[in-house]
């Protein structure tokens, strides 16, 4: 389901031709992708998201996002593979894809298992956070925001440094998100971020 065609400049069916190119690139695409997020797009490091098992919708959209230069991009450094490879971001990596390409890489990684992080959390907090999630986000984010029918940004288990950033960048007004959704994160306070994120790491 296409929640914002204005941004989705691609068809939701590709010709046998750009469907064909795609398949050719996306092995090569994903190879990089990984050197950052961590093999099959399951990452180790806190501040990297896991990227296997979202939803093909969230993906792409995401990635037009980043092309569009419209989210957030911090340099990052390569943690696979080459890592003397010089820092990037995402804004710079987007910029690279094209629309095919971006919709094959978004349904190869929707295939693959969504793997949730073992990171440390505290069991009070996680308590609260269940009662923050369960109040403001179970209604768009179900089943500890891990069902990507949902067709919403994985949050179970997720890298913790990762959902931090995220939600800096929601709750100052850094980054796009549906009107509803700024309502509910202008409406909680620090501590309810913190419960949150205990929350969230607890889903392992």
């Amino acid at each position: 389901m296409i929640r914002n065609p204005a941004r989705l400049t691609f068809p939701m069916l590709f010709t046998l031709a750009a469907a064909s190119a795609a398949a050719a690139d996306v092995s090569d695409i994903m190879r990089g992708c990984n050197d950052c997020h961590g093999e099959n797009g399951v990452s180790e490091w806190t501040e990297i998201p896991t990227i296997a098992g979202l939803a093909e919708f969230v993906h792409a959209d995401a990635l037009l996002i980043y092309r569009d230069a419209d989210r957030p991009c911090q340099d990052t450094t390569y943690r696979r593979g080459d890592t003397a490879r010089p820092a990037t971001n995402m804004c710079e990596i987007a910029a690279t894809l094209n629309d095919a390409e971006i919709e094959a890489v978004a349904a190869a990684y929707a295939e693959l298992p969504y793997v949730r992080a073992a990171q440390p959390f505290d069991a009070a907090l996680a308590t609260a956070g269940k009662a923050v999630h369960d109040e403001h986000c179970d209604r768009c984010h179900t089943d500890g925001g891990t069902n990507p029918e949902d067709e919403a940004g994985m949050l179970g288990g997720q890298q913790s440094g990762y959902l931090a950033a995220s939600m800096k960048h929601y709750r100052d007004h850094e980054r796009d998100q549906p009107d509803k959704m700024q309502e509910k994160i202008d409406l909680l306070s620090d501590d309810d971020v913190k419960a949150l994120l205990n929350y969230y790491a607890s889903l392992q």
